[in-house]
């Protein structure tokens, strides 16, 4: 009966261990944004519903410029430009509000570095790079 109730307990604790690995490892930060135009805040890569996530962190300034978007850049260099952040209100009904998280496309293998880019001046404004590129799950 002891050995049951140890041998239970034993289990129970590696399996919340685990899972608590697990929990930490799906969720990374990268180093803040630097750039000419955006200079502060992170981007967290999580996983939400077995699809792959990036946010925005709270201190993260959106920047005064005409077409801000997310873009992505891979560990082979691969650039892919993703949505406007901020989103236009319909008709001045409701005020405009940011896209300050995305879901990466099927496409996006691994992501090394986030980018703001403004699609109108076709520039970079400011990068979030990972410590090493991040793997995306396969969905």
């Amino acid at each position: 009966m002891v050995r049951r109730l140890i041998g239970t307990t034993l289990t129970t604790t590696m399996v919340v261990l685990l899972t608590a690995t697990l929990s930490a490892a799906q969720m990374q930060t990268s180093r803040p944004f630097s750039g000419a135009k955006v200079n502060g805040g992170t981007v967290s890569m999580s996983m939400k519903d077995g699809k792959t996530v990036l946010t925005l962190s709270d201190d993260f300034k959106v920047p005064d410029t005409p077409d801000p978007h997310w873009q992505i850049v891979d560990s082979k260099g691969e650039v892919y430009l993703l949505q406007r952040l901020p989103v236009k209100s319909l008709g001045g009904l409701v005020k405009d509000r940011i896209n300050m998280s995305i879901t990466l496309p099927s496409y996006v293998r691994d992501v090394a570095k986030v980018q703001i880019y403004c699609a109108w001046a076709e520039a970079v404004l400011g990068e979030a790079p990972f410590d090493a590129p991040q793997m995306v799950m396969a969905r």
